[in-house]
């Protein structure tokens, strides 16, 4: 599959459109990533295109739900390569990536693929070698639990709740690709917390060294469950975020999982996320694709508030090479 010009500004991000105005991006030929909700993108026409479910986005005029347009970004590149994923094939997403290029993922929320990339992901053959970024497909939250996260791969119009969609894009000689995060927490000063087993829940906990049940401590402590645990992954700050304490069976459940080598805090609160993320941004970044966390929308008070000029969907998690909580993503193609 060849890209063709587009003066919709490939490798300048991307904007909420209505439905026509992206069946006519759609129709040049360019090669696009398309978040909305299912109808809008079923009522999309096939072509050089990946998708996700999700109605909130962050653009020029800030964060906000639409139920009505798709948020559409072009994506720089010479060529593309569009596969499904399921949990077997998905070990070999970077070696079907393009030497040179990069890789945008979307998976289903809660979907056994989700579940497989968030603990795998890292031990995949030429991971962190090739770029690989994206985000994970969610739905309204009024309608978590009763209606499923899709994705959508444009070239066939096949939607699936149980693949994951991946676009394979390469770049010219002269071009490369980099991934980068944008990550407000910061680790609290305080008790250290490890856990026996790699999972999305735990039930119990090392705290400093003591087991302990782990839903007991955390409201022993007065934790607010708003703020993710935060750890450092080979120098780099990475959140995983609670999803509640379920209180049926006593475990902590987690949007993210947690690993059984890894040493975490609690994050420290932050007093205006809006203004702390903007002042972590860094000056003069430009992003060809970007998205940012629903956490981050609801706790931080993102709704009609822009977080610089970082524009994509909002969404139920993120892809920098391994899935992430909490956190701005963005890529970016650079002439060497």
């Amino acid at each position: 599959m060849n890209a063709t010009a587009d003066t919709f500004a490939a490798g300048h991000g991307g904007r909420l459109l209505t439905v026509a105005e992206a069946a006519q991006r759609i129709a040049s030929g360019a090669l696009l990533s398309i978040a909305g909700d299912e109808a809008c993108l079923r009522a999309l026409p096939r072509g050089n295109w990946i998708g996700g479910t999700i109605p909130y986005f962050m653009d020029e005029a800030g964060g906000q739900v639409s139920r009505d347009r798709v948020f559409v970004t072009a994506l720089p590149g010479v060529a593309a390569d569009i596969r499904l994923y399921d949990t077997v094939g998905i070990a070999g997403l970077c070696v079907d990536a393009p030497a040179n290029g990069y890789t945008l993922l979307i998976i289903p929320a809660f979907s056994a693929v989700h579940s497989l990339y968030a603990r795998r992901a890292p031990d995949f053959e030429d991971m962190f070698v090739k770029p690989v970024a994206g985000w994970v497909a969610g739905v309204h939250l009024d309608e978590l639990g009763r209606v499923e996260p899709l994705v959508v791969d444009g070239l066939s119009g096949r939607f699936s709740p149980e693949h994951a969609v991946a676009i394979h894009v390469a770049l010219a000689d002269e071009d490369y690709a980099t991934v980068e995060i944008v990550n407000v927490m910061q680790p609290a000063a305080g008790a250290e917390l490890r856990f026996p087993e790699t999972g999305f829940s735990a039930a119990r906990c090392l705290v400093d060294g003591v087991e302990q049940d782990f839903a007991a401590w955390l409201q022993r402590s007065g934790a607010d469950l708003r703020l993710p645990l935060v750890a450092d992954y080979c120098g780099a700050r990475v959140n995983v975020s609670f999803k509640g304490i379920n209180a049926a069976d006593g475990c902590v459940e987690f949007y993210a999982p947690v690993f059984d080598d890894v040493v975490y805090r609690l994050a420290a609160p932050v007093a205006d996320y809006p203004a702390a993320l903007q002042a972590a941004l860094p000056a003069g970044a430009r992003a060809d694709f970007a998205c940012n966390c629903i956490l981050n929308y609801v706790h931080g008070g993102l709704e009609g508030r822009r977080a610089g000029n970082f524009f994509g969907p909002i969404t139920f998690g993120e892809v920098a090479y391994q899935l992430l909580n909490q956190t701005l993503v963005y890529l970016h193609v650079a002439r060497a």
